[in-house]
């Protein structure tokens, strides 16, 4: 990643859904969540909501090449609400993604622990000896051109890559991962990976809501 160039895309960030104390929308590939080390970095989600939301406050991340809704508190209160709703596993997430190859099964869960790996930074990798649990869920959504598969994930937990290391431990990695696919799997102009759907609490009424963003590929 030494000679990664951050570009970051003109495309909007459509608005999902804002009230006194939330704001959602829909994250655009290629874009940071928050501002990375150094100044060329400094273009990201949140820094763009500032302009019209100066009390925006972050809850959780998307990874810069994944695109999809991500949640805001816009108070104190609703910030701290939200995060241990995330920290508890009781925000329900569902991710589209293509998939190099065609899985033997129809479905599974994947339960591998996952660890940074620190001289290739910022991957990850499996370690059962000193890795942090990580589960998803898979399903087979349909086929795709060629020999690729169209899959919808439930992440169990939250780990940095989680979705595309296990994927690639499954040996069907995400098309178009910068950082886990090789050969023709690379060559896709993106991280085929999708936030579709959040399902939460809201963090002064208690209602449960779902947030949808339709997936672009």
């Amino acid at each position: 990643m030494s000679d990664f160039v951050y570009t970051p895309p003109d495309d909007p960030a459509p608005i999902l859904h804002v009230d006194d104390d939330m704001l959602v929308v829909s994250k655009p590939a290629g874009l940071l969540s928050v501002p990375g080390r150094g100044p060329d970095r400094a273009d990201c989600l949140i820094a763009r909501l500032r302009v019209a939301f100066p009390e925006v406050r972050l809850v959780h991340r998307l990874d810069l090449d994944t695109s999809g809704v991500i949640v805001f508190g816009l108070t104190p209160q609703a910030q701290a609400h939200l995060g241990k709703q995330f920290e508890e596993r009781k925000v329900q997430k569902r991710y589209m993604a293509l998939i190099a190859g065609r899985p033997d099964a129809d479905k599974g869960r994947i339960d591998l622990p996952l660890i940074v790996d620190w001289p290739n930074r910022p991957r990850q990798i499996v370690c059962h000896e000193t890795g942090r649990a990580a589960q998803t869920d898979w399903r087979v959504i349909g086929g795709v051109a060629g020999d690729n598969s169209r899959v919808a994930l439930k992440p169990l937990t939250g780990r940095s890559h989680q979705l595309r290391v296990h994927m690639l431990a499954l040996g069907h990695p995400i098309l178009g991962d910068p950082l886990y696919a090789t050969g023709a799997a690379a060559g896709f102009p993106r991280l085929m990976l999708h936030a579709e759907e959040l399902r939460l609490r809201h963090p002064a009424t208690g209602a449960t809501l779902r947030f949808r963003s339709p997936t672009p590929f």
